[in-house]
């Protein structure tokens, strides 16, 4: 499976979820989009599925949540490897094939 009908099947299952709940399926669609992610989703499955929100404000603050931690995540590791190069430049120096 690549990771188009990953994230497809991921998305059906989020709307499911949300469509059991008695929520839109417009939602899960805009709630897909926003994670943007099928772990992401299947994190807000999970919550769907254990909590069963009954306002779709905390649903929306779930998905907030969950889109803040993933964005967290990514700038962690940016900034890990920005820090893993930068300690390369001071114990090697620069890489100039140019110098004499």
């Amino acid at each position: 499976m690549n990771n188009r009908e990953i994230w497809a099947r991921t998305r059906d299952e989020l709307i499911s979820a949300l469509t059991a709940l008695g929520y839109p399926a417009e939602l899960g669609n805009e709630i897909a989009k926003h994670i943007g992610s099928p772990r992401g989703m299947e994190r807000m499955i999970s919550y769907l599925n254990y909590v069963k929100p009954a306002k779709v404000e905390m649903v929306v603050d779930e998905m907030i949540s969950i889109r803040s931690e993933i964005d967290a995540w990514r700038e962690k590791k940016a900034s890990q490897e920005a820090n893993a190069a930068y300690n390369d430049m001071l114990n090697y120096g620069f890489d100039d094939d140019d110098d004499p």
